[in-house]
């Protein structure tokens, strides 16, 4: 990029920066999360439909716990 298009950028954008740096904001849990989604897409070798990709996401993401009561896990 030239300097004319960086600066354009960050003009049309600093208010997002700004309020990024102010409030410590990350995507960086977003970024973890749909890393997490695309890992069961790859390991699963396709869904026949989208509501079994649903199910499959809130199964392993969801934070289910499956165990019956008494039992560690």
């Amino acid at each position: 990029m030239r300097d004319k298009e960086v600066a354009g950028t960050i003009k049309d954008h600093l208010r997002g920066i700004l309020n990024a740096v102010v409030l410590e904001a990350s995507n960086g849990p977003a970024e973890g999360f749909n890393s997490r989604v695309k890992m069961i897409k790859v390991c699963s070798r396709g869904f026949r439909n989208k509501a079994l990709f649903a199910n499959a996401i809130y199964f392993y993401l969801g934070g289910l716990n499956l165990y019956p009561e008494g039992v560690v896990g």
